[in-house]
């Protein structure tokens, strides 16, 4: 494979965390002040839905732009 992960190795990677089981012993955050900054982990990376918003105005003033000139 080209990441290096063979399938015997995903094999005994998934048996390992089937018998680690990670999630069971998952708590999340705690405190007031740990939850509130989880909640804000999606805002970090958001720029495709920063760039979405600006391709809709833009597309949004063109078509504007299209009539105003009337080359419909």
């Amino acid at each position: 494979m080209a990441n290096g992960w063979t399938l015997k190795r995903r094999l005994k990677q998934s048996q390992g965390i089937q018998r680690w089981r990670p999630w069971e012993r998952s708590t999340g955050p705690r405190t007031q002040e740990g939850k509130a900054r989880s909640s804000r982990n999606r805002d970090k990376g958001d720029a495709r839905g920063m760039l979405r918003a600006i391709r809709n105005v833009l597309r949004e003033c063109d078509a504007k732009l299209i009539v105003a000139e009337g080359r419909e």
